[in-house]
Parts: structure tokens; C-alpha cells; sequence
């Protein structure tokens, strides 16, 4: 590898997809809980929306992203009299690779909140546990493994990121230009070295993500 190395679109990729995973456990574990436990109308139709981004194609993803938070629509004009732009940012990055990863992480949160043994729930409330001291004392420690799963694929999700990316962030050097779009931009330029580079260092970032998360694992069970 060259000593010449641009870092910057690592980096970028990093914070993006460190923050959009952020976002996503936030509001996901709370979503996949309600998805799992909870009984509501419109239930099917929540959980069919937060399926619907894993099927579309990123592009179509980003487009509908880039209609909803563009200088034309309603919340654009509303972002942009708080000074807050999104197209054509990093933050809109997020906002993209957020939409991208989030439902892998609500899915296989919600396949390990309706895992755990209802019984186990019923006998904690038996026993005088709030709903609230029952979801941090037996719920989310029985389905840790699956969340922190579904937190990792999210990642590794958002780091690799591509068609969403560049429609709502475009592809700006040292701004927006995540790897995946420098690989792209690497190759149209007809620099293969370049490229092959970039894909290297994106495919050990990946593999050492995975070997920490099955550590951390390994670790966590032997706790118990």
C-alpha cells in the first residue's frame, strides 16, 4: 500500500456508520420490542415498513430519502429554515445508511425478544418486577446475543453502503465519500491498484468487526 494513502474515506465510513448504528439501536430495540411484545393496530403494517427498506434497492431507498428530506419538500423547507441540510452532507450519509441498516438491527432484535420464555417474564412479575425492571432484568439480558448480533450486521451494513449513500449524500471528496463510493469512484477513474487497495482495507475492517463481536460474545457467556 501506497505511502500516499488517502485515509479520509475510512474515516468517513467509520463515523457514518458508527453513528447511524448509534441512531439505529436507539430507536431500534425499543421498536423490535414493540414489535414483539406488544399487540396494536397496525402492528402488521409496522412491521411490514421496517421490512420494506431490506427488499428495495438502496437507490430506490435513497431516492424516496432524497424526496422526503430535499429543499422541495416539507421537512426539507423546514430543516432549512433551522439551518440544518442534510442533502449533500455527512449527516445525510447517516440519515442514509441509517434507513439501510436499522432494519436488520429491529428483525433479529425482534426474533430474540420473542425468544425469551414468556413464563420466565410472567414469574418476574409474580414476583412484584415493574414492567420496566422486568424488561432490564430478564427480558434484554436473555436476549443480549441476538441484539448485539442484529447491532454488529447493522455496522457492517452501514460501513458498505452504497446506492443510498450516494443519492442523498452524493459523492464529495472528504465529505460525503464513504469507501464503497471511493472503490466506485476508483475504478470509473480506471485506477484498479487504487481500488483494490480501498477494498482490502474495507474487507479486514469488516472481518476484524466480526472477530471482536464473536470475542465479545464468547466473553459475555462465560460471565454467566
Amino acid at each position: 500500500m501506497a505511502a500516499g494513502f488517502d485515509w479520509t474515506p475510512l474515516w468517513i465510513s467509520l463515523k457514518v456508520a458508527g453513528l447511524a448504528t448509534a441512531i439505529s439501536f436507539i430507536l431500534g430495540l425499543s421498536l423490535s420490542y414493540l414489535l414483539a411484545k406488544a399487540d396494536f393496530p397496525g402492528r402488521d403494517w409496522l412491521d411490514a415498513l421496517t421490512t420494506v427498506p431490506m427488499v428495495l434497492p438502496p437507490v430506490v431507498l435513497g431516492y424516496y430519502l432524497l424526496v422526503l428530506v430535499g429543499k422541495q419538500s416539507f421537512i426539507g423547507v423546514a430543516l432549512s429554515h433551522l439551518g440544518i441540510k442534510l442533502v449533500f452532507t455527512w449527516e445525510g450519509a447517516v440519515l442514509a445508511v441509517t434507513a439501510v441498516s436499522a432494519p436488520l438491527l429491529i428483525k433479529t432484535a425482534k426474533s430474540a425478544f420473542e425468544s425469551v420464555d414468556k413464563n420466565l417474564e410472567d414469574a418476574a412479575r409474580t414476583l412484584g418486577l415493574s414492567e420496566w425492571l422486568v424488561f432490564w432484568r430478564v427480558t434484554l439480558p436473555l436476549a443480549w446475543r441476538g441484539i448485539f448480533a442484529g447491532t454488529v450486521l447493522a455496522f457492517s451494513r452501514a460501513l458498505g453502503d452504497f446506492g443510498a449513500t450516494l443519492m442523498v449524500a452524493g459523492n464529495i471528496p472528504g465529505q460525503t465519500r464513504t469507501m464503497p463510493l471511493a472503490i466506485f469512484d476508483a475504478v470509473q477513474n480506471g485506477n484498479y491498484k487504487l481500488a483494490s487497495n480501498l477494498a482490502l482495507v474495507i474487507t479486514l475492517v469488516a472481518i476484524l468487526m466480526m472477530v471482536l463481536a464473536a470475542r465479545l460474545t464468547r466473553k459475555h457467556l462465560a460471565g454467566f
